[in-house]
């Protein structure tokens, strides 16, 4: 039986993010932000970034990411990859993002997922 990890987060944020790509956008809009994913070790006290797809809106991205703190999510503005990418958004969206602020409280992951390879049937890392 798989076992798992389990952290509690508090004092974490975290924001979701509803971005509404410009029909057929959704590629271009994606390679924006997995750009931006892969300058986040500029942004000390971002934890968790996840790009996720809409399963029933081919045109809609959702970010998921929290931080260590206030001041973090913050800094995390002040990158210069964030610039960047607030400067692509306008031709990639179609209307405004949709934020929420859900700050996470615990996280349990399968050691499956943190073993080995880490990442099973999803291709291995990203680099």
């Amino acid at each position: 039986m798989d076992q798992h990890t389990t952290m509690f987060l508090p004092g974490r944020v975290g924001l979701m993010v509803r971005l509404p790509a410009r029909p057929g956008r959704r590629p271009a809009l994606l390679d924006a932000v997995n750009r931006f994913a892969d300058a986040l070790l500029a942004s000390p006290g971002c934890e968790a970034f996840v790009v996720s797809l809409d399963p029933s809106d081919d045109d809609v991205v959702w970010l998921y990411e929290w931080f260590t703190d206030e001041a973090a999510l913050e800094r995390h503005r002040t990158i210069p990859a964030f610039s960047e990418l607030m400067q692509e958004m306008p031709e990639l969206l179609e209307g405004s993002p949709a934020l929420m602020r859900i700050d996470p409280l615990r996280i349990d992951l399968s050691n499956d997922l943190l073993a080995g390879d880490g990442f099973g049937s999803l291709g291995g890392p990203v680099s």
